[in-house]
């Protein structure tokens, strides 16, 4: 029991603990140590957190120093791992098959020489075939959670690979869309391209255009600068007359002035005519009235001459 312990110590300090555990109970009960392991887990209600510790598992320090009967046991577990059929979805695997095929082959003595390693040391030699059995269905135990890993590790990919393919489709959808654009896109550039021919031509026609229409601003430059020189003489010749103009309306205004003067004066010397006119018509009127009282006068003294010298006759 001692040397089983030792042994079983040595490959992994984790399940050593079950597989004394499993020990005890088959003491206990042998007939239910062939289904005590042969509970799997379906890789799809599998935890993937499984991978590091079916990874990281520690070996003994026995493992450098025998490399060869190391590599016969892992040739023994490919071959193991062989025998128990993985399918694509692995649910077909078994591990009471793989152990009941193991338990006919050391019933008939078929089971390799090679385990004396840092797994089943020499001294295994002496460990009777129940706790071979036992180790192996540890052994099993951990490959079944390593190969759960690896299963869900192949459904990772699977997905991944499945996202990859619906990326491609994409893709190609796209790279069709593309292509289509593409190939609109080269009917517009060839649409676009006589079109731009066309423009060219319209535009060479439009260009000469040009150039006769600047040719004739040019004639009309020289024209308009032919009339802006000879405005600018008649211009001169205008400022000079509106200037003369100018005088001639101050000297006209002058001269109204004084002929309104010289009328204002000859209007008041008639006025004053008038006036004295007036007195000397008044005084002739004056004159000729004492001249007629004169005459009466002189007609009435006259009678009275005569009357004198006739009363004077008379009264001789």
């Amino acid at each position: 029991m001692k040397g089983q312990q030792e042994i079983l110590s040595r490959p992994v300090s984790v399940q050593t603990k079950s597989c004394e555990a499993d020990r005890q109970r088959d003491s206990l009960c042998p007939e239910a140590s062939s289904f005590t392991h042969s509970y799997v887990k379906l890789p799809n209600k599998k935890n993937c957190s499984s991978i590091p510790m079916a990874q990281n598992r520690p070996h003994s320090g026995r493992q450098g120093k025998r490399p060869s009967s190391s590599s016969k046991i892992r040739n023994i577990e490919i071959q193991n791992a062989d025998d128990v059929a993985v399918l694509e979805d692995c649910t077909d695997f078994s591990l009471v098959k793989t152990i009941s095929r193991i338990e006919e082959k050391l019933e008939k003595g078929d089971l390799p020489d090679c385990l004396d390693d840092d797994i089943i040391p020499s001294v295994g030699n002496e460990i009777g075939a129940e706790a071979q059995i036992r180790f192996l269905k540890a052994k099993l135990r951990v490959m079944q959670e390593e190969l759960d890993s690896v299963v869900c590790e192949c459904r990772k990919k699977d997905d991944e690979n499945q996202n990859l393919k619906s990326q491609l489709k994409d893709t190609e959808e796209e790279n069709t869309r593309l292509q289509r654009t593409i190939n609109m896109q080269q009917s517009q550039t060839e649409k676009y391209k006589m079109l731009s021919q066309e423009a060219n031509k319209k535009s060479e026609g439009l260009q000469q255009e040009i150039i006769a229409l600047e040719k004739e601003l040019e004639n009309l430059k020289r024209v308009q600068k032919q009339a802006s020189t000879s405005q600018s003489a008649t211009e001169v010749r205008l400022n000079r007359a509106m200037e003369e103009a100018e005088r001639y309306k101050v000297e006209l205004n002058k001269l109204k002035q004084s002929n309104k003067d010289a009328a204002n004066q000859e209007l008041r010397t008639i006025e004053e005519l008038k006036t004295e006119n007036k007195k000397l018509q008044k005084q002739k009127g004056e004159l000729m009235t004492g001249f007629k009282k004169q005459l009466k006068l002189i007609d009435i003294l006259k009678r009275q001459k005569e009357e004198k010298g006739r009363a004077a006759k008379a009264h001789v």
